[in-house]
């Protein structure tokens, strides 16, 4: 299965964006967080479906820290963290910023609720590549 195909399959189980992200995240490592997929839900839908920021913004976010974030009291962050933020945030910032004029989930989909079956998927997919792409560049997966 493709990874469009996955996001979809994901998305007919009722999951959104940022819980669809942390589930590849997961899927990648061969790990299973169903808390993680449960505290991600708070992001969907523009962070508790108020329209505001994408999940997929935040929901990236969350699946670079997943992989380079700080792990425990005594432990540091990687070396390449910040940046690796700094550059995610910037690439969906100009993405979206281009192909729907902000980085809201209203900006998105127009405050129309359909377009999220419509664009969704496409986003999740482009952002889930985008972070592997970094990730793997770096040698964090």
């Amino acid at each position: 299965m493709d990874l469009f195909d996955r996001v979809l399959a994901l998305s007919r189980y009722g999951y959104f964006c940022s819980q669809i992200l942390a589930i590849l995240a997961l899927e990648t490592v061969g790990a299973d967080d169903p808390g993680l997929v449960k505290a991600m839900g708070g992001l969907n839908g523009g962070v508790g479906f108020s329209g505001g920021c994408c999940g997929c913004l935040s929901g990236g976010a969350c699946l670079i820290s997943y992989f380079t974030g700080k792990p425990g009291p005594t432990e540091a962050e990687s070396a390449g963290h910040k940046a690796l933020m700094a550059e995610f945030t910037d690439w969906f910032d100009q993405e979206m910023l281009i192909h729907y004029g902000g980085t809201d989930c209203r900006d998105i989909t127009k405050g129309n609720p359909a377009k999220r079956v419509e664009l969704c998927p496409g986003i999740i997919a482009q952002t889930y590549e985008k972070c592997m792409e970094l990730l793997s560049r770096e040698g964090m997966i």
